[in-house]
């Protein structure tokens, strides 16, 4: 089992930049694949960023390609969402996941394949 508590989030303008972390706890390191969700008020939870187990595959919602990065670092059991050029439309609550995940280079896509869930931590672009 893995506890997992994301940090980095705050009000930033926008085309402003904010970087999100996730710490994990528990059984970690690379046994997981990770993922960075939001949700928006009356909106469901839609995967923003993907990377596997080694961190050498990534996935990016269309929505904010080009414009955010996820990474990890498993000696320090950690995931980053770093967030640039950022809209009003980016604004939610941001909440890691993590996925048990066979595969070193597997990426989970869907809210179902995660197994644990950070609390979130609110992100809100002004205009």
């Amino acid at each position: 089992q893995v506890q997992l508590e994301e940090s980095g989030g705050g009000l930033v303008q926008a085309g402003g930049s904010l970087s999100l972390s996730c710490a994990a706890s528990g059984r970690t390191g690379s046994s997981y694949a990770m993922g960075w969700f939001r949700q928006a008020p009356g909106k469901e939870r839609e995967l923003v960023a993907a990377i596997s187990r080694s961190g050498s595959n990534t996935y990016y919602a269309d929505s904010v390609k080009g414009r955010f990065t996820i990474s990890r670092d498993n000696a320090k059991n950690t995931v980053a969402l770093q967030m640039n050029s950022l809209k009003p439309a980016d604004t939610a609550v941001y909440y890691c996941a993590a996925a048990s995940q066979l595969s070193v280079y597997g990426l989970v896509i869907t809210t179902q394949g995660y197994d644990y869930w950070g609390q979130g931590t609110q992100v809100t672009v002004s205009s």
